[in-house]
């Protein structure tokens, strides 16, 4: 096309921009015929997903009022926004947003069509002052389609003979939108230049001329007639060509809006039918808080990828986030995903459940581990590994077979992905190359909770196929790992302990075992989220409330002394007093948050307050056996949530800045909703139901707070140079290949030649034993290896200290 005043102007208009990550909002009709999901904030529609929950298509639907004397206001930013589920446990919305200046009222009823991949708004325009006739109502969308907001090109046409707005975008797709009652005028522009907005805001008025632009940051605008009472019902349908969008729409059109409500609120119905009574009663909100965890929960695990659930129908402060941000947090991260399992399960929602354990089977990676973050597909995202991301798949089988929600089949048939993921954890653990956070390296306290417990696991699952000596490996191993916990992550004498009157307290994290360090502790870590001048801190400065993972997976009983102590130091320095009531910083110089004066993150910043560590501090109560306070911090994570009943990733902890919408005690432009802090939000009620921890493992209950066990093993690696072992504890030497370990215990006046074995999992090892070396003397070890026919050329030594008798635990 030439440039001429028909073409609109500013190509290829603004870089393109997400949206608010604070949804109010999310459905889906949840049938396999309709692969469409919706987000509403400030009182319109926000990102609409299609033909995936990972493929983000729009950034925004809204409405734009006009009138007299240059009258313009725009209902997301001058108007009061009102929002209800039209049904309990149904996520699909009734919202009601009022002008400021008292002159008119939108109301809208959205949801998605259970036949087709089409979104329907239903919309009410009342004037409150004057006539309905002086007003006139413009509808403005941004395509973005399949995450991307360049080169989409829209334009105005007709689909046999029915007026309708195109988009089809650079890598896939299109959509459609059309109307029940007429267009008055349509236009197609730039964003920022041309787009609607600015036509109107200029002259009140479209140009009709722009019928289409090419190639760039699009929007699409039409006038809506709504003089035939003020009521219309608009479409919005998607398909992989612009006709059969059009097509969609106006099979949705023709067959109403209350045909498609009933059968999507008959589907939710069903749904929440299925689930265990956990409800409470309202609260001041009169929400039902229980009901949108549930339908949060079930709106992100798409039909067409039973299982996948992503973390969040959101990009965190994606209004300052492009197309560069592909992902968002509309993707799977497999912790996440666990956790949600875990929700499921709560539920009762065991089909949910298993399917989330089916598709992590599918998409493990061929050595055994998880991605740190997957599209739907399995394809990974981040290429990092984190530990605690690959045991937890294990405790989820384990779970679900402890509920007797797996028959000897199913178990047969998950063993391979047991048998993998356990023998990537011996091989890479206990240290992870990001902990839960997905920063940094050590090891950390959840971390290692997850993988202990996850080892156990897989020994009882791998020991009912009948891999005897395979599980007495995994526990053995476990056993060492568990009895170094307080070695690698526990400080004492820190300044901050003699401050507090403590002996000491579980770190964060600590970092990985050196050569010129007395242990991790004395390491530094890298706060990867701080400027550079601030970006280093000694590991035994950092405090984090993962340390209650140990007690939450079990390896450390609520009451254990150094657990006590380290609750101490948690609240000393991580606890934030809120209206709702006290909410934890996920640690000490934490810097994934807003600036100081609420500008969004962008890769500094500084930490705010997690709802979701509120549940997991509740859940630590009821380990306790304090189930009064686990009570309060259920009103306070339930308090923290938006007015629709969204629970958020952080909370403002700061003074209100309104121009920013931060609020004290409400949430922050982090991502809304968490689909991680909803499934804590159902483990907490029925963990407060059932008097116990939903989700704690028995068998490290058993094993380390019952039965005291100790280890029968230390474990020297390459990647892992012990160097002490405890009179009496073999010294187990493993190694990847074929080895002949030339050794001395008593500084090379004799040498033995013995060679390692292979076990179960094909790691070669040997075992010396120490019960028959005097403590205080040191073994002296070096290798050959006969397939490179070859000397190691290096002499390692480990010293065998007087055994430790300690215990671990606490009373319990």
């Amino acid at each position: 096309m030439e440039p001429s005043d028909t073409v609109p102007p500013g190509k290829p208009g603004l870089p393109p921009r997400w949206t608010s990550s604070a949804k109010s909002g999310v459905g889906t009709a949840g049938t396999a015929a309709s692969r469409i999901w919706f987000t509403v904030s400030h009182g319109i529609l926000n990102e609409i997903y299609w033909p995936r929950v990972d493929a983000a298509c729009t950034r925004d639907f809204g409405f734009v009022v006009t009138g007299p004397d240059g009258y313009f206001a725009e209902e997301k930013r001058e108007a009061d926004h009102g929002i209800a589920m039209i049904e309990e446990g149904v996520p699909a919305f009734r919202l009601t947003n009022t002008a400021r200046d008292g002159r008119w009222r939108i109301e809208k009823e959205i949801l998605t069509d259970p036949k087709r991949e089409t979104l329907l708004q239903r919309l009410t325009f009342e004037a409150l002052q004057g006539a309905a006739s002086d007003y006139r109502v413009f509808g403005l969308i941004a395509p973005h389609l399949i995450n991307g907001g360049k080169n989409n090109t829209g334009w105005v046409g007709d689909y046999k003979g029915t007026p309708m707005l195109f988009a089809t975008g650079a890598k896939a797709g299109a959509l459609a939108v059309a109307c029940s009652v007429p267009f008055l005028a349509r236009s197609a522009g730039y964003v920022g230049s041309s787009d609607g907005w600015q036509q109107l805001n200029k002259t009140g008025e479209l140009d009709e001329r722009w019928q289409q632009a090419v190639d760039g940051n699009v929007a699409l605008s039409a006038e809506i007639d709504l003089s035939g009472g003020g009521e219309a019902l608009i479409a919005i349908a998607f398909g992989s060509r612009w006709e059969e969008a059009a097509y969609k729409a106006q099979s949705s059109l023709q067959a109403g809006f209350d045909v498609a409500r009933r059968a999507y609120s008959a589907g939710w119905r069903a749904y929440q039918k299925r689930l265990l009574p956990l409800d409470r009663p309202a609260g001041a909100s009169n929400l039902n808080s229980y009901r949108i965890s549930a339908a949060v929960l079930s709106t992100h695990q798409p039909a067409s990828f039973p299982g996948a659930t992503i973390a969040s129908l959101s990009i965190p402060w994606g209004f300052s986030k492009g197309d560069e941000d592909l992902g968002g947090y509309h993707l799977v991260w497999p912790r996440d995903l666990v956790e949600t399992a875990g929700g499921f399960l709560a539920a009762g929602a065991v089909d949910e459940a298993k399917a989330v354990l089916a598709y992590l089977t599918a998409i493990q990676e061929a050595d055994g581990h998880w991605s740190q973050n997957v599209w739907l597909d399995g394809s990974p995202y981040w290429g990092g590994v984190q530990m605690d991301e690959c045991a937890f798949p294990l405790i989820l089988a384990d779970m679900l077979h402890r509920r007797g929600h797996l028959d000897s089949i199913e178990i047969a048939r998950i063993l391979p992905m047991i048998e993998k993921a356990a023998h990537f954890i011996i091989c890479n653990g206990p240290v992870t190359g990001q902990d839960r956070w997905e920063e940094d390296a050590g090891y950390s306290p959840f971390t290692l909770a997850v993988e202990i417990a996850g080892l156990l696991a897989a020994a009882d699952l791998l020991e009912i196929g009948g891999r005897t000596e395979a599980a007495h490996y995994l526990r053995q191993t476990a056993d060492s790992w568990n009895d170094d916990v307080e070695y690698w992550t526990y400080a004492t004498g820190t300044e901050l302990s003699k401050q507090l009157g403590i002996e000491g307290y579980y770190v964060r994290i600590a970092t990985a075992d050196s050569a010129d360090g007395a242990s991790p502790l004395d390491g530094f870590v890298p706060i990867k989220n701080r400027p550079p001048a601030d970006m280093t801190k000694h590991a035994t400065m950092l405090i984090s409330p993962d340390a209650l993972a140990l007690v939450r997976f079990g390896l450390r009983a609520a009451d254990d002394p150094r657990i006590v102590n380290t609750v101490t130091a948690i609240d000393a320095t991580l606890k934030a007093e809120l209206p709702q009531g006290p909410i934890w910083y996920r640690y000490n110089g934490d810097g994934y948050g807003e600036h100081e004066d609420g500008r969004p993150f962008d890769g500094t910043g500084i930490g705010r307050p997690w709802p979701l560590l509120t549940g997991e501090r509740a859940h630590y109560e009821i380990a306790a056996g304090r189930m009064a306070v686990a009570e309060q911090l259920l009103d306070t994570l339930e308090q923290s949530a938006s007015s629709g009943g969204m629970l958020p990733e952080q909370v403002w902890d700061s003074t209100d800045i309104p121009e920013r919408e931060l609020y004290h005690g409400h949430p922050s432009g982090s991502a809304m909703p968490l689909v991680w802090a909803h499934s804590e939000h159902i483990k907490l009620l029925r963990s407060l139901r059932d008097g116990a921890v939903f989700d704690m493992p028995p068998q490290t209950v058993k094993r380390y707070q019952h039965d005291n066990t100790r280890a029968e093993v230390r474990i020297w690696r390459f990647t892992q140079k012990i160097r002490t072992v405890s009179h009496g504890r073999a010294l187990r030497i493993e190694v990847e290949a074929p080895a002949i370990v030339h050794w001395s215990k008593d500084n090379w006046a004799t040498t033995e030649d013995t060679p390692t074995a292979r076990n179960a999992f094909g790691i070669q090892m040997l075992d010396i034993d120490t019960a028959r070396i005097a403590a205080g003397r040191t073994i002296h070890f070096t290798f050959f290896w006969p397939d490179s026919n070859r000397w190691e050329n290096v002499d390692f030594e480990v010293t065998v200290e007087r055994a430790r008798h300690d215990a671990h635990r606490g009373s319990r």
